[in-house]
């Protein structure tokens, strides 16, 4: 038999109120920390905190990837701050591309919902894993993983992605590179492309140097 003690005890935590939150809806007057932004009084959640409407609206793709993304993280959904998951809208023109890009903090699951998308990943062994993807199929961009989507066909297209964290962090190629104050010099040096193509590439996506 269990000690009468260990019985009280156990009987007690059973029927004493859980201390674990519910939810910790982000709180976004205040700075975020390591593991996430801080929760908002609970005094002064409400339903909106749980709701997104934007994955609903096209985004604009009149840029120079004729292609748009429309996030619903934790910073413009609140209600997601600690759950582990987010989404985005990917919006392509004819000829749209989200270049290669890498989330440091989560995997990604797309899902075509409208429309034809090439899309791949390249694992850390360099292997590549690419295919074409027409509507109701999907794939997975392990997390930290360069990744890229190309619209193909006739048509403009659409998905939906998840990610398994409600920040995943964003980080594209081309822009790091081409878009900052690295010194040209040293791009063409960890690059190995020629002085003509690295400056026109900081022109278009505007860094200096």
């Amino acid at each position: 038999m269990l000690p009468i003690p260990f019985l009280l005890l156990l009987l007690s935590s059973i029927l004493s109120p859980s201390s674990a939150a519910d939810f910790c809806v982000a709180d976004l007057t205040l700075p975020t920390t390591p593991v996430g932004f801080s929760c908002k009084n609970e005094s002064a959640v409400t339903v909106s905190d749980f709701i997104f409407s934007g994955l609903g609206v096209t985004g604009n793709t009149n840029n120079i990837f004729k292609a748009a993304v429309t996030p619903a993280f934790s910073s413009q959904f609140p209600g997601l701050n600690g759950l582990g998951i987010s989404a985005a809208r990917l919006d392509f023109a004819i000829g749209g591309v989200v270049p290669l890009h890498t989330h440091p903090a989560a995997s990604e699951l797309l899902i075509v919902i409208h429309g034809t998308i090439l899309a791949g990943f390249i694992s850390s062994s360099n292997s590549v894993y690419y295919k074409t993807l027409n509507k109701g199929d999907a794939i997975v961009f392990p997390q930290g993983l360069l990744h890229f989507q190309v619209q193909i066909g006739g048509l403009p297209a659409v998905a939906l992605a998840s990610f398994s964290s409600p920040e995943p962090g964003l980080q594209i190629v081309s822009v790091a590179l081409f878009a900052n104050s690295l010194p040209s010099l040293l791009v063409e040096k960890v690059t190995f492309l020629d002085d003509a193509e690295v400056k026109k590439l900081k022109k278009v996506f505007g860094g200096t140097g």
